[in-house]
């Protein structure tokens, strides 16, 4: 039986490339639902009422049940509607799966966010722009959007650290993440079966994500300490 010292290479380079698919859905998952969640967030507030209660109405939805149903649901419910995986059997297929499911959740989470970040803002700033002559539009990226953002940075840079721990759940569809990558030494993966130090060695990977990640949001809390 190998000592853990020859499984080490093994396991560092499996875990590896567990980590990198982590890091592709993270950063999918944050282009993706960053302005997505902006949008639902206008349509929140949008005096237009079905759409304001359309968007509000899906944001209770996928707040209120766990992503790892909605990564059953959007893997497995088109194939028993159409009978027919439209997400192929192939690890890309499950990564479009868990991309989808992760930008819908996140951008819901995210434009709440964003709409407290808007509405915090006194009116008589808007009240001003129009006095000024200022359309709607630049009212909102020329006064407002800058003071969004500094209220904004440290519920958001929470939810970023929480979504890099949530890919994980993309395990449950099968999607070669780092912890699926850890937990297959236990079950006989590259020769080695029944070892399961290299499962909980990933939680290694996640904090200098998120110690990095922490690090990068603290430094753009101190930039934006300029505009107090």
């Amino acid at each position: 039986m190998s000592t853990w010292l020859e499984q080490f290479p093994v396991v560092v380079s499996a875990l590896n490339e567990g980590f990198l698919q982590t890091m592709k859905l993270f950063f999918v998952t944050l282009i993706g639902a960053v302005p997505l969640g902006l949008l639902i967030s206008l349509a929140s507030m949008s005096s237009f009422k079905p759409l304001k209660w359309l968007s509000r109405g899906i944001v209770y939805v996928i707040r209120g049940t766990p992503l790892m149903i909605q990564l059953l649901i959007i893997f497995y419910f088109p194939g028993l509607i159409l009978g027919n995986n439209i997400w192929g059997g192939g690890e890309s297929g499950r990564f479009l799966a868990a991309a989808i499911a992760f930008i819908i959740n996140y951008a819901c989470y995210f434009s709440e966010i964003f709409r407290g970040g808007i509405q915090g803002i006194p009116a008589g700033q808007e009240e001003a722009g129009l006095v000024l002559g200022m359309t709607k539009s630049q009212i909102f990226f020329k006064i407002k959007l800058l003071q969004m953002i500094k209220r904004i940075v440290p519920p958001m840079a929470n939810e970023i650290i929480t979504l890099v721990k949530d890919t994980s759940l993309a395990r449950i569809i099968a999607m070669q993440e780092i912890i699926w990558a850890g937990y297959s030494f236990m079950k006989g993966s590259h020769g080695i079966s029944g070892v399961i130090w290299p499962l909980f060695f990933t939680g290694v990977y996640y904090l200098i994500c998120n110690g990095l990640l922490s690090f990068l949001f603290n430094r753009l809390e101190q930039k934006l300490n300029f505009f107090r």
